[in-house]
């Protein structure tokens, strides 16, 4: 998925994810608070994870062949944001720096070129504006093996104008930057003094502690019990019930923390890796804090090498991507912005 045109004709080879609301509306879950908070509450604490080994992976009926083998792995300890990096604090790093989103920028069409498979036409000049790819649900079933059903380039879109241009964040501060590429989360975080997380950290991370379970807050299915996270609630892509309280992404820390006290490990959005993403990669020997392979390599894609992201979105559900699993990989081009993307950062102790 790219944050231009090419990701519209590419995206049956290279989409997975979860899909992004258009200008999704919301509402607060009654009881929660953070609709009152002000920005200087949601700008990110750090927590210390203490470094230790966990077995990364999984081999259960749910686990995808990327998922596996199960490996043992040691990470140092680190500290990681408690929460996905909001509307607030990538907005203090614009004003600061005047750095324009891939999502802003507009695509020459020798790059776009590039992108696409040999043989492609030459784009019309519209298709190199600058935009980026939101949700436009359908109002009924449609096959789940073809993203185009609810996926569209929107010029305009970005992180300011996530529903595209005629939306904006007022009033979202507390929300998760989306429509951020893997260069923009990279920006952010060497601003910041920080970096992105390697997947072995931020699975390790994920897991608060807990071994061998399949969800930050132990093996109680999402549906089971109270509300755990901001996840699809319904049927996907046409449905959504709202059973958690939001349509598309809520507030950071409208859900409980895991034991680590990191909040919307599962779900909310999907977080940027620093790794690339090969899927062969877990059957390879790692030693200490594995930093990902040396390339990127997508069988689905092998044209377009990707990094990896984690946690699942607003979008994820068991019915088409249950992403919001501790051990699930999914993986996007490092120039794709979506509304469902977004990133936190960690830092060395």
């Amino acid at each position: 998925m790219f944050s231009n045109p090419i990701a519209i004709w590419t995206l049956g080879l290279s989409v997975l994810l979860c899909a992004c609301q258009n200008n999704p509306p919301s509402r607060t879950p009654a009881g929660d608070t953070t609709a009152s908070l002000t920005v200087s509450d949601t700008l990110n604490r750090m927590v210390l994870i203490p470094g230790g080994t966990f077995t990364m992976g999984a081999d259960d009926a749910e686990a995808h062949p990327d998922e596996k083998p199960r490996h043992d792995v040691r990470v140092d300890s680190f500290w990681m944001d408690e929460h996905e990096v909001t509307n607030a604090e990538f907005a203090a790093f614009v004003k600061a720096t005047g750095y324009l989103t891939t999502a802003e920028r507009p695509i020459t069409k020798e790059e776009l070129m590039q992108q696409l498979p040999p043989g492609s036409p030459e784009p019309d000049s519209s298709m190199l504006l600058p935009g980026s790819i939101v949700f436009t649900p359908p109002s009924h079933p449609v096959p789940l093996d073809d993203v185009s059903q609810w996926w569209s380039f929107i010029q305009g879109a970005s992180w300011q104008h996530p529903g595209g241009p005629t939306t904006n964040i007022n009033g979202k501060e507390h929300l998760p930057v989306v429509h951020i590429s893997w260069n923009d989360a990279q920006a952010f975080a060497k601003w910041a003094g920080k970096r992105l997380p390697t997947e072995a950290e931020w699975e390790y991370a994920a897991r608060g502690g807990l071994k061998d379970q399949p969800y930050p807050w132990g093996p109680e299915a999402l549906t089971t019990g109270r509300v755990k996270a901001n996840t699809w609630n319904g049927h996907f892509p046409y449905q959504n019930t709202q059973t958690d309280g939001y349509f598309g992404a809520a507030p950071v820390k409208s859900f409980a923390a895991n034991a680590y006290g990191l909040y919307d490990m599962s779900g909310n959005v999907w977080e940027w890796c620093a790794d690339w993403y090969d899927s062969r990669y877990y059957g390879l020997k790692q030693g200490d804090n594995p930093k990902g392979p040396a390339a990127g390599y997508d069988p689905e894609d092998p044209a377009s090498p990707k990094h990896t992201i984690r946690g699942g979105s607003f979008m994820c559900t068991d019915e088409y991507c249950s992403g919001y699993r501790v051990t699930a990989r999914m993986k996007t081009s490092p120039e794709s912005g979506l509304e469902n993307l977004g990133f936190r950062c960690v830092k060395d102790k």
